[in-house]
């Protein structure tokens, strides 16, 4: 490319009135089945800010919800499951997901591709561990309690649940790239709760399997976790291209975690841009010092966009990046 890529998180959505207009009265999880409005939803931060991929606008639970959980998207709380997943009988609830289930992804993705033309789209799911979090806890949860007295109480039943959710997970990927997504993003918001050896125990094996069922198609695959800066070694050895780094860890540290043979993702802190734009570019130059050195460098935020965020600050720092980085 002729400059350093730009795409954020949670760039479709919550913080464009075009997107609130759209949205109007179609609660969250409708809003992910109807493939017409995922299509503009996620069409229109490509249009308005020039970012240089498309992110497919979804919710980590669409899966969940596909195969029949009951499930909700509860406006200023986040995912609620009506019953948690707490022994080995509610196993049962978790089916394997089938392409049929979520045909509107299919079809969704066929008419994106179809406008997108040379921009990627990037396919998305939400990690093993942060979806078994939300069926254990029921909702978003603070200390994960639940979570982890499984984890660590029952760890049978733990691998168990997390190896479900990794073949869910991996099917719900695959569809994404059969229908023409250009690369994959497994989001893992949860998992910075966990010291590094529970990750390697507990966790990394399912989300090697996910990465390893889309290994095949050849198209990248990006990591992601919030919170993730003991992690990021072990994150890239669970089988990405690309490993995500939140704003806690400069990207040049973050290499010597990761190791050689991986690019990253990254990395200014979201709240940033809330401050006057002459500091914006002062931060962003910092980020853009620091992924000097690296393999391969997306510029990305280091979580998503916040919902209060002016998009016009956006639309700035992508044009930012791309006139500081041509080459």
């Amino acid at each position: 490319m002729p400059h350093t890529p730009v795409w954020f998180m949670r760039q479709a959505g919550r913080s464009l009135p075009e997107y609130l207009k759209v949205r109007e009265g179609i609660p969250m999880l409708e809003s992910c089945m109807r493939p017409e409005l995922v299509t503009e939803i996620t069409l229109q931060p490509v249009r308005r800010h020039k970012v240089d991929a498309a992110i497919y606008f979804s919710d980590i639970v669409v899966p969940l919800k596909a195969i029949g959980l009951d499930l909700d998207i509860k406006p200023g709380i986040g995912p609620v499951v009506a019953e948690p997943i707490r022994s080995r009988a509610d196993l049962a609830r978790l089916r394997a997901l089938t392409p049929d289930d979520v045909s509107y992804v299919t079809e969704a993705i066929g008419l994106l591709t179809a406008e997108l033309g040379s921009t990627p789209l990037i396919g998305f799911a939400g990690a093993p561990f942060t979806l078994a979090s939300y069926l254990v806890e029921g909702g978003p949860s603070r200390n994960h309690e639940h979570t982890k007295a499984m984890m660590y109480g029952d760890p049978e039943l733990w691998a168990e649940l997390l190896d479900r959710l990794a073949d869910i997970t991996a099917t719900f990927l695959t569809v994404q790239i059969e229908a023409g997504a250009s690369a994959v993003q497994l989001f893992d918001s949860w998992v910075g709760a966990l010291a590094p050896a529970d990750y390697r125990r507990s966790v990394l094996p399912a989300s090697a399997k996910v990465f390893d069922a889309v290994a095949p198609y050849g198209v990248p695959r990006i990591h992601f976790g919030v919170g993730t800066g003991e992690l990021l070694g072990l994150m890239g050895e669970a089988g990405a291209d690309v490993v995500g780094v939140d704003w806690r860890v400069p990207l040049d540290e973050a290499a010597r975690r990761v190791g050689p043979g991986k690019a990253l993702q990254g990395n200014l802190d979201p709240a940033v841009l809330f401050a006057p734009t002459e500091a914006v570019e002062a931060k962003t130059r910092e980020v853009l010092d620091a992924a000097a050195g690296l393999e391969g460098h997306v510029f990305n935020l280091g979580h998503g966009v916040l919902p209060t965020m002016d998009p016009d600050a956006l639309t700035r720092l992508v044009e930012y990046v791309h006139t500081r980085t041509a080459r």
